[in-house]
């Protein structure tokens, strides 16, 4: 059962830029009367016109901490990334190689690293990141630290290195790249000697960030198996290395410093998914995976969640294992991509050094997917009014037709201290839909706690639709398919003013969505952890612009 709402006139008594003819009118025509009337007479103000360009420009409101630095934020705009697990495990039907593999094991005789890139661009990844060490410890360029790696081993004669055509061909096709280097190390003798270890593993780490060009990501996490050797990393001065080496680089850990692990590898995120977190209170290696999911509503650091999830059911290419459906994938990519975080989906190359035309043929079926849903927002001809607006209706800064243009840095932000958070949306014709996606400005903070949408019935009563917490730099909503001309999408709870750069809804024909009700919340905050209402912007925790 679809939960009503409050009536029309109810809806629109609080406007704070009342339309007065109508208001005459209200209790001589219905309800319905009245909002059609409402939404025709809302127009698009123009950029242009002469009142507008007579009035001083309204500065944009304080962003609110904490912020995401400039890597991070472009990693965001990313939204996915492509994990490409290759070495010996490849070739020996293993998960975790014992690091007693002998290299001549390691042969990919058609290896094309230009394929895996054109694979992975072709398929809306804006990155990929190679498994440069994994745990067995053999190393895929040339080290100097180890001959445990590509010089020991049959391909290319002993000269080959996996990492630098990859760097070329990513290089080439204009594609960010990153790097895994596996602290846990089975087959390195220094392994479980603390200082002889952290000095190996960033000698390592030097030749990685000094010899390939430019990195996006360099990706580590606290994986090691039971009865291991103990082993204290200096992950602080690791950190400091990398950023010194490459500023322009997220550092990914289960506890960040810059992106954190969702705290499982099923490429699920929590339907709250918070960007802020406290970095103290998380450790590499022993990860709670709730705070992981969740992030922190209260936290001092950004450190926004990446979603990782191999395309097969292991990590390393295994002959005997299929990759899973395109559908599987667009439902991942619902709950990872679209519930605030970035989707790191693993594609392992084979055997002969190529990703697998079954593993092609799936990714152009998620694309394909991606691009039927996604390529038409169905509300890009709305008539769009406010509640209310910053500086008024008059300015277009920050006017409500903003949300449907592409990109975060154009935004809606409603004038301060009000508590009527609601954006209203005339379609101008009856239309099928069962996708939201919203996004915020997140250069400006992460703000929006609790948020729903509302239809319009026609008995002119609004119907809730759906209702979420957290959106971040995007959320994606499923829900039955509705029809309506008209919505409205009411922000209830904020850390501080609602700020909202993208609102578009869409009809997804190829999801089963018989399990989800559209009078069930997606999964909201404890109550414990909400700021009631609106909420004051405490400036101590304000940036200056």
């Amino acid at each position: 059962m679809k939960r009503k709402r409050q009536s029309i006139h109810k809806a629109t008594s609080h406007l704070h830029n009342p339309i007065t003819q109508t208001q005459i009118f209200t209790n001589s025509i219905s309800q319905l009367t009245l909002f059609i009337f409402l939404s025709l007479s809302l127009t698009p103000l123009s950029l242009s016109s002469s009142s507008s360009s007579s009035l001083p420009k309204k500065p944009p409101p304080l962003p609110i901490l904490p912020l995401p630095s400039a890597p991070q934020l472009q990693w965001q705009l990313g939204h996915m990334a492509m994990f490409l697990h290759f070495g010996p495990n490849t070739f020996t039907d293993s998960e975790w190689g014992t690091g007693h593999v002998d290299p001549s094991a390691f042969n990919p005789t058609k290896l094309n690293a230009t394929q895996w890139v054109k694979v992975a661009k072709d398929s809306g990844f804006s990155r990929v990141i190679l498994t440069a060490k994994h745990h067995d410890g053999f190393c895929l360029w040339p080290t100097e630290y180890t001959n445990y790696s590509v010089s020991s081993s049959p391909w290319r004669n002993g000269g080959g290195d996996v990492v630098g055509e990859l760097a070329m061909a990513a290089r080439d096709a204009g594609i960010g790249l990153g790097l895994y280097l596996s602290p846990w190390d089975r087959h390195e003798p220094f392994y479980g000697k603390t200082l002889e270890y952290n000095e190996f593993y960033m000698g390592q780490m030097t030749e990685l960030l000094t010899r390939y060009g430019e990195m996006k990501e360099v990706w580590l996490d606290g994986a090691k198996g039971k009865g291991e050797k103990d082993m204290e990393y200096f992950f602080d001065s690791w950190f400091s290395l990398i950023h010194q080496l490459q500023p322009g680089a997220v550092i990914f850990s289960d506890a960040g410093p810059d992106t954190r692990w969702v705290g499982d590898e099923a490429g699920v995120a929590g339907s709250t998914c918070w960007s802020l977190f406290n970095r103290s209170d998380a450790k590499i290696g022993d990860t709670d995976y709730q705070y992981s999911s969740g992030g922190d509503p209260y936290g001092h650091d950004w450190v926004p969640a990446e979603c990782d999830v191999s395309i097969r059911p292991g990590w390393f290419w295994h002959s005997s294992e299929l990759p899973k459906s395109a559908r599987t994938l667009l439902d991942l990519y619902y709950k990872s991509a679209g519930r605030n975080c970035l989707l790191l989906l693993n594609v392992p190359p084979n055997s002969s050094g190529l990703i697998s035309a079954e593993d092609i043929q799936v990714l152009q079926e998620f694309s394909e997917l991606r691009r039927s849903i996604f390529s038409h927002n169905l509300a890009i001809n709305a008539l769009i009014n406010a509640s209310c607006t910053r500086g008024g209706s008059s300015h277009s800064w920050f006017n409500p037709y903003n949300v449907v243009k592409e990109g975060i840095q154009s935004y809606w932000a409603p004038e301060v201290n009000q508590s009527n958070w609601i954006l209203y949306l005339n379609l101008q014709e009856i239309v099928s839909f069962n996708i939201l996606q919203v996004q915020e400005p997140i250069q400006m903070g992460q703000r929006v706690i609790e948020f729903h949408l509302e239809v319009l019935n026609e008995d002119g009563e609004w119907n809730e639709v759906i209702n979420g917490t957290t959106i971040g730099y995007q959320r994606l909503l499923q829900f039955p398919t509705v029809k309506s001309q008209y919505l409205r999408f009411v922000i209830d709870k904020a850390r501080a003013d609602p700020l909202i750069s993208y609102l578009g809804i869409y009809m997804d024909e190829f999801s089963i969505l018989s399990n989800l009700s559209n009078t069930t919340s997606q999964a909201g905050i404890n109550g414990s952890q909400v700021l009631h209402g609106h909420i004051e912007s405490n400036h101590s925790q304000i940036s200056a612009i």
